[in-house]
């Protein structure tokens, strides 16, 4: 069941979205040649907690860490290790936090210092296809209107997208209904409707839609190696428009 938001809960949504913002912008800055990825999540969660939030997925689900961190043809969910970043690696952050009960949600990739031609336009589908979803929310539309248009941009530029992981509603949970599926069909699912906060996150494989997990049980990677791209952003739809909570900057 879809959990329409009131005024107060959007405001604490947009605080812990605030905190997720500003946390991401120094994550961005902070990753680079030579830092090991658990370097990076213990900078998440300090700068997390020294904004006054919780970090969203520590613990979560037996969760260990407060960012996944996937490097290369990992794609999403992966456990932050010793290993440490280098000149050419894709990397993904995805990570949330939470403020006074509510949650936020987001997701990036950065392309670590020289990194290719077709690595660059990998990244930026991933962040279009977003855009295009974003694009798509009209009040009295579909959920499935917003799938669609991120599916058709994805498959216009010749890249895939899995059938399993998809966006998700948030608010005093960090999955709540409706799943925003990164490819569907206009006209299906659920009414957009105002007060709605949904997290719409476009994952992008460059040769398949197939995945495997790791025997970690967390991490979701492309079994035939090629990198792969992630984004996302918090949105809500309030007085028939929708907003980007999360920080449109990275």
């Amino acid at each position: 069941m879809v959990i329409i938001k009131n005024q107060f809960e959007i405001e604490k949504i947009k605080k812990a979205c605030k905190i997720l913002a500003e946390v991401k912008t120094v994550l961005y800055d902070f990753i680079r040649p030579g830092v090991s990825l658990k370097e990076i999540d213990s900078v998440a969660f300090k700068e997390i907690r020294k904004r006054g939030g919780k970090p969203a997925f520590l613990g979560q689900y037996g969760f260990p860490n407060t960012c996944c961190i996937s490097v290369n043809n990992e794609l999403i969910h992966g456990i932050p290790s010793d290993y440490v970043v280098k000149d050419g690696d894709i990397v993904k952050i995805d990570t949330g936090a939470i403020y006074d009960g509510y949650y936020s949600d987001s997701a990036f990739t950065k392309g670590v210092g020289n990194i290719t031609e077709a690595d660059k336009k990998l990244i930026a589908c991933a962040k279009d296809a977003f855009y295009a979803g974003f694009n798509a929310i009209k009040v009295g539309k579909h959920i499935g209107d917003i799938s669609a248009a991120i599916g058709n941009l994805i498959r216009d530029r010749g890249y895939f997208t899995p059938d399993e992981y998809t966006g998700h509603g948030i608010g005093r949970k960090l999955h709540e209904d409706p799943y925003v599926y990164n490819d569907g069909y206009p006209g299906t699912g659920q009414l957009i409707r105002n007060g709605m906060v949904i997290c719409i996150e476009p994952m992008i494989l460059q040769k398949s839609k197939n995945v495997l997990v790791k025997g970690n049980g967390w991490t979701v990677y492309d079994p035939l190696g090629y990198n792969t791209a992630h984004y996302e952003q918090t949105v809500l739809i309030d007085n028939d428009q929708a907003y980007i909570l999360s920080g449109d900057n990275i």
